[in-house]
């Protein structure tokens, strides 16, 4: 598994450890799904401004989100496969964290399992797509041990 690293943004540190805790997030997501972890993600943190502009451009909704899910529509048959692009709005890990009640980290380690779900091809917009994909979030969570 290749975890593809790009920050640009001056909100949150992200040191090793908080590096090694993504790595595991997308790992621990895979392992759940049965799927290979024979992959390449692509994660980069960014500004607020930076996040709402790519979700006007690709998404048509002119507001700042939390995380980005672009999933790669890959029809090669090459090794390891290139499942997407995660992009993460670190202004907002901070306010949900806080919000929340609980830590930095564990704020950017949901919004990772979350969107590499997303990559995976799983949604939220009907109820039964919600709860299905909250019961992996939640049992992802737990294996990671950063329940709230």
């Amino acid at each position: 598994m290749e975890i593809l690293f790009d920050d640009r943004q001056d909100d949150v540190y992200l040191d090793e450890a908080g590096n090694e805790l993504i790595k595991k997030a997308v790992k621990e997501t895979l392992n759940y799904l049965e799927i290979d972890d024979e992959v390449t993600v692509s994660i980069s943190f960014v500004t607020a401004e930076e996040i709402q502009t790519l979700n006007r451009d690709f998404r048509g909704v002119n507001k700042i989100t939390d995380v980005l899910s672009f999933p790669l529509e890959d029809e090669f048959d090459i090794h390891p496969i290139m499942l997407g692009d995660v992009v993460i709005n670190t202004k907002r890990v901070l306010e949900q964290a806080e919000e929340f009640g609980h830590s930095n980290e564990r704020e950017i380690a949901y919004l990772t399992v979350h969107s590499v779900l997303h990559l995976l091809g799983y949604d939220h917009m009907e109820d039964d797509e919600k709860k299905e994909m909250r019961e992996i979030e939640e049992a992802v969570m737990q294996k990671l041990g950063t329940l709230r």
